[in-house]
């Protein structure tokens, strides 16, 4: 099987929904709107955009809407695009558009092998719509489709009274419990736990699921990560409305997918720099393995039931992508030779960070002015200005660049490294 390479998480901008969930991160943040937001780029527009020759191989990308991700007309077409790409493809619903399970289950069972349903099960709304048998035989459609799933309840205290019933829908309709996430406020700064209880207790209460979804982000909840994250080149956050790209949710934007297909996307690691207060949705983002030295389960056993069973929630395909891990398939194991395997990953992204912030080219002449002020002192900076004019006319053909003063302490040791005969320090 070839392995995966990149995670690519797509938003598509609906906002609304046919449920009315009061835990739903978009009603709880005003967001929530009464119109379907259509992707306004072709199937093909979009394939092209997110090509495995672009992708440098095959991606495991996510497709997850503000509100009901398979409301739009527009959304099916662009799956069955990417899945002739040679990707995996997985979609985020609530599981009651059943026309657009119809269609899809009519589908190449090849293109299947390689599709995943994220079921949210969403219990108490199901049995107030009387929708339980809809979402149940949808489910089900899916499973005997030669498609991977899984079925995933949101936990929330009013639920709490329920647990029970949830658990007897599941195993006896899917042949076990559902998976368990941690509802999140996204109102607050620190993305707090959507919960009158503690988190130990809220776990103490959801773990009789025995979910290692839920394990593994209780395991990692409120801890800021500080390592080296690869986000930004591993896995990229998309909005495949405008074609932004970003390096995470609330990382630096670094492009259009729809311009200049004919070229990489821009490869900026988060590093060590992670604006979030921690990483909640870490659960596919580290299991994945955008950072190394974290030991974590793979992502398919935050999925999978049944396990070696016929009845399996993964198909085996589905199963061996989402137990890639990202390190492993963007590093050649030869490099791991002089350091352990931690130290020399985050080295290497070190100087490849450095030199993309400096443009460096080994074909070309680099001339570095060390110290560039970035205070407002007039006659220093009547220096630097004048220092810059003249090595810009002495060396028309070389890359001059500035080396501030505040990023000296950080940058300096991959110049150093970097640097060759030709180039130039002042």
């Amino acid at each position: 099987m070839e392995k995966v390479v990149k995670f690519i998480d797509c938003y598509i901008e609906t906002e609304t929904c046919n449920l009315k969930c009061h835990y739903c991160y978009i009603a709880l943040r005003n967001k929530f709107k009464n119109h379907i937001i259509e992707l306004q780029r072709s199937p093909k527009e979009i394939q092209s955009a997110l090509s495995k020759e672009r992708m440098g191989g095959i991606c495991l990308i996510n497709l997850c809407a503000g509100g009901e991700t398979l409301l739009g007309e527009t959304i099916l077409p662009v799956v069955k695009a990417l899945l002739e790409e040679g990707h995996y493809v997985m979609v985020v619903t609530n599981g009651t558009m059943t026309k657009r399970f119809d269609e899809i289950i009519t589908w190449d069972k090849a293109l299947l092998s390689h599709l995943f349903i994220k079921f949210s099960f969403h219990y108490l709304e199901m049995i107030r719509l009387n929708m339980m048998d809809t979402f149940i035989g949808n489910v089900k459609k899916i499973a005997q489709s030669g498609c991977s799933y899984t079925v995933e309840v949101t936990p929330n205290d009013e639920l709490i009274p329920h647990i029970d019933e949830v658990k007897k829908v599941c195993v006896d309709n899917f042949g076990a419990p559902c998976h368990v996430t941690i509802a999140r406020d996204d109102r607050t700064g620190g993305i707090e736990l959507l919960s009158e209880h503690s988190l130990p207790e809220f776990y103490d209460i959801w773990s009789t699921f025995d979910s290692k979804l839920l394990d593994f982000k209780y395991s990692i909840f409120k801890k800021k990560r500080t390592e080296f994250c690869h986000a930004g080149m591993w896995s990229y956050w998309v909005d495949l409305n405008t074609g932004e790209y970003k390096q995470c949710y609330t990382g630096d934007t670094l492009g259009n997918i729809y311009e200049n297909c004919d070229e990489k996307l821009v490869e900026c690691p988060v590093g060590t720099k992670c604006g979030l207060a921690h990483c909640y949705n870490g659960h596919a983002f580290l299991t994945l393995g955008d950072i190394p030295g974290v030991d974590t389960v793979t992502y398919a056993e935050t999925r999978n039931r049944l396990e070696g069973t016929d009845n399996e929630w993964l198909r085996p395909e589905m199963k061996a992508a989402m137990s890639c891990k990202l390190y492993e398939t963007n590093y050649d194991g030869e490099v791991f030779t002089s350091y352990n395997k931690e130290r020399k990953v985050a080295y290497l992204d070190y100087y490849h960070v450095i030199k993309n912030k400096y443009h460096m080219e080994d074909e070309k002449q680099n001339v570095f002015i060390i110290g560039t002020p970035d205070h407002g002192n007039m006659g220093d900076q009547a220096i630097w200005y004048a220092t810059q004019k003249l090595l810009k006319n002495y060396f028309p053909a070389a890359n001059v660049v500035d080396v501030d003063m505040s990023d000296f302490e950080t940058d300096i040791e991959g110049i150093a490294h970097l640097i060759q005969k030709q180039d130039i320090l002042i």
